[in-house]
């Protein structure tokens, strides 16, 4: 027998779930639970995979991928996603930003700049950069965590055999990315969902107190490391929910 919030569902047309993973992770991210959540509910699912090379060619590939949708949409994103989600938000079929973990910068602003506003993040001290050399001469910084350090910044609540795998497939970050100045903002007109990792070594809690405020973003707080769709999936799949019925109304 449907439950009254399965039969709630059901009364509206489900919008399109875009799941947008941030630096240093992949798309394995959200199949702890979120992808296979939605999916159970009806929700059309589709996973961004996110080239972590620069804010305005990951912004341009988020686009191109919701020109090949129909219908209202939801972007969902964890981490340095946050900033990808927010700038390319504001395609017109995008109802609705919820942010996992992650910064809302505004326009004029770079993930950066939300890292280090407050006092109290620690994500330079566990980083690794890598230099790198392209075909055509051009160098670049890569970005990843350092092995010691990933449990304590990034997942101190993931149990042993998960932490391991997230450990072994970190995806580098282009570093100058972090740097990359937004020059728009959805969620100055759209609706937008935090939910606050409190025990979040990554982004201090002032910032994302600050954030929320100018936004005027529905919060929801959990006692989590900053990788929440791994160690509250259900969480993140019930705000999806209310997200959802919320720009149906």
């Amino acid at each position: 027998m449907a439950t009254q919030e399965q039969t709630a569902d059901n009364d509206f047309p489900k919008p399109t779930i875009v799941l947008v993973h941030g630096a240093v992770e992949d798309s394995s991210l959200w199949t702890h639970g979120v992808i296979q959540g939605l999916q159970r509910d009806g929700y059309p699912v589709r996973v961004y995979s996110n080239p972590l090379r620069g804010l305005p060619n990951d912004v341009a590939y988020l686009r191109s991928l919701l020109d090949t949708i129909e219908g209202p949409v939801l972007l969902v994103s964890h981490a340095y996603g946050g900033a990808v989600i927010t700038q390319g938000g504001d395609d017109p079929k995008v109802k609705g930003l919820i942010y996992a973990g992650s910064p809302m910068p505004a326009a004029g602003e770079s993930t950066n700049d939300c890292l280090n506003r407050f006092p109290g993040g620690d994500f330079a001290s566990s980083a690794d950069l890598i230099p790198y050399t392209l075909p055509d001469g051009t160098k670049g910084t890569n970005i990843l965590i350092k092995a010691e350090k990933y449990a304590y910044l990034l997942a101190a609540d993931v149990p042993e055999s998960k932490l391991a795998l997230m450990i072994a497939t970190q995806r580098p970050i282009e570093a100058a990315a972090l740097a990359d100045v937004l020059t728009s903002a959805a969620w100055t007109s759209k609706p937008s969902w935090q939910i606050r990792p409190l025990l979040d070594p990554v982004i201090p809690q002032e910032e994302f107190k600050f954030e929320a405020e100018r936004a005027h973003s529905t919060v929801v707080e959990l006692k989590s490391s900053h990788a929440i769709p791994v160690t509250f999936p259900d969480v993140v799949v019930d705000v999806i929910k209310q997200a959802a019925r919320a720009v149906a109304g």
